[in-house]
């Protein structure tokens, strides 16, 4: 199993002192997290998109292109791209800069968004979420397979012997996840042949087992990641991590949550959080159960000082990746 660090970037308070980090050091941070994780033993890093709001990550494929330069190995995937609110043809231009900048290393995950904010922000109106996105994805995939393509479709203008450069350095193209829990999506994603993976939330993931067997029915080869909040440490690691998912929780809850922000039900479930043999055992029982192919590992959350989530990244590094299966 792939295991990808998965980064978000709330630029929260720490909840136990107060102390709210600059947004250029949080991002900074976020680049020395990536950094370490490949140091650690991680296959990869997933760094999300998102606006208007205090998760400040708006331009994710800039800092990869920062991760790249120091790194020689890890995979370097979006976490998610909102391809509904995007140029499909500058986001093919950029992952193939990603692409030629890394020697073959980058990778997308799409998703359509939940915020209606940004939908109305960039343009998105009213029904049309789903119908944009998966236009948007069938052009982007033409745009990275074909060195030559023409487009006329609904949402943006049409396109007459275009070849979008540099081109990719893999082939026939850089990995393209689609990121979904519905049974519509990963329906889309078997009949082009993506791999699957599923949301970032504080619910918890055995709820999109029927998704993943449908797309399992539908794509056999298909590949199936999920993402989980994690926290380990040798002693107290519930003690320890409660203050900051709480924080996380509440932030998060309206769009990612149900409503529920008890965090003992979270960690039960969504999260999981332990010693380094309680964190592998439940990250192998899910992956069990959802048949997962990766997994993305989100560790920083809740204004937890920067220390800490390097102690925890190297921990896992050591202690709980050996031990998945």
């Amino acid at each position: 199993m792939d295991v990808y660090l998965l980064i978000l970037g709330d630029h929260l308070p720490n909840p136990c002192t107060g102390e709210e980090v600059s947004q250029a050091d949080r991002l900074r941070a976020m680049v020395e997290q990536a950094v370490v994780a490949e140091e650690a033993g991680f296959a990869g890093v997933a760094i999300g998109e998102h606006h208007f709001t205090r998760y400040i990550v708006s331009a994710p494929e800039l800092l990869l292109a920062g991760v790249a330069a120091r790194t020689s190995t890890l995979k370097l995937s979006t976490g998610v791209t909102l391809l509904a609110h995007r140029d499909p043809v500058l986001v093919a231009e950029s992952l193939a800069t990603l692409d030629v900048l890394s020697n073959g290393r980058a990778e997308l995950i799409v998703a359509r968004g939940v915020d209606q904010q940004t939908d109305a922000a960039f343009g998105v109106q009213p029904g049309q979420l789903r119908e944009r996105f998966e236009e948007h994805l069938r052009l982007l995939i033409k745009l990275l397979e074909e060195p030559e393509v023409s487009w006329d479709g609904r949402f943006r203008g049409p396109l007459s012997h275009v070849t979008t450069t540099p081109r990719p350095v893999q082939t026939p193209r850089p990995t393209v996840w689609i990121g979904s829990g519905s049974a519509v999506s990963a329906d889309l994603g078997a009949e082009l042949r993506m791999p699957l993976m599923l949301p970032s939330t504080l619910r918890d993931p055995s709820i999109y087992a029927e998704v993943v067997q449908r797309y399992r029915e539908r794509f056999p080869l298909g590949r199936v990641g999920v993402p989980s909040h994690v926290f380990v440490a040798h002693e107290d690691a519930r003690e320890r991590w409660r203050p900051h998912l709480a924080e996380y929780a509440r932030f998060a809850d309206p769009w990612r949550g149900d409503g529920d922000i008890d965090v003992d039900t979270i960690m039960d479930g969504a999260a999981i959080c332990g010693t380094p043999d309680e964190v592998a055992d439940r990250l192998n029982a899910l992956a069990e159960l959802l048949t997962i192919d990766t997994h993305l590992v989100m560790v920083d959350i809740g204004g937890m000082p920067p220390e800490s989530v390097i102690e925890t990244i190297r921990l896992f590094g050591a202690e709980v990746l050996p031990k998945l299966v």
